[in-house]
């Protein structure tokens, strides 16, 4: 009997736990009330690319607007120098992201996951959207001759960012360098170089 008894609420449960996970899960409220929202985000303000990697990222997500708790939504501003300004290689672990360009050309794309690693790619231009699917790692770098703009909503009020050369190289304390030889198959001074580079530039 304890055994029939088992097996039928065990067949139950079965059956019910596909729409227990067919939603999003609910926020605990409608929205959030936050003290001080910047009226301001400076979204319209140009930033300077004058930097190692050429682009800027401002981004808008609830560390820089409370109010955005439990919305699950961030925008960030994108700014690219000309004839070469690159968002290097990263991820978003916690989000999709939808791509616009305003002004400029740029060179996107994404690789799929394993085993696969399949790079999509497209060149945009003014008006042109793209999407980067969650947790893939993805990069826009500007093929054109002037400044170039884009912007992108992130499904997520905090995406999170790895990149991936600061990661893997700029780690605090440093990766091994014998993992990341063997991993990328470098010579070994490579790698404590590029280590030494990209540990002072994230410390």
């Amino acid at each position: 009997m304890k055994t029939a008894h088992f097996i039928l609420v065990f067949c139950l449960l079965a059956l019910a736990s596909p729409f227990a996970y067919a939603s999003d899960p609910s926020p605990l409220q409608d929205f959030c009330v936050a003290i001080n929202d910047p009226k301001d985000a400076g979204l319209n303000i140009p930033r300077n690319t004058s930097n190692p990697v050429g682009s800027t990222v401002t981004p808008v997500n609830v560390a820089q607007i409370p109010g955005l708790n439990t919305l699950g939504i961030s925008l960030v501003r994108i700014d690219y120098a000309p004839n070469g300004g690159l968002n290097p290689p990263h991820t978003h672990p916690r989000a999709t992201e939808i791509l616009v360009v305003v002004e400029g050309t740029l060179y996107v794309g994404f690789v799929t996951s394993n085993t696969d690693n399949r790079l999509i790619t497209k060149v945009l231009y003014p008006g042109d959207v793209f999407v980067f699917p969650i947790g893939l790692i993805h990069f826009q770098f500007n093929v054109g001759k002037t400044n170039a703009v884009a912007f992108a909503a992130l499904s997520s009020q905090n995406p999170g960012v790895i990149t991936v050369a600061n990661a893997v190289f700029g780690s605090n304390p440093p990766i091994n360098p014998d993992v990341l030889v063997k991993a990328f198959q470098l010579d070994k001074n490579v790698v404590k170089n590029l280590q030494s580079k990209f540990w002072w530039a994230n410390n």
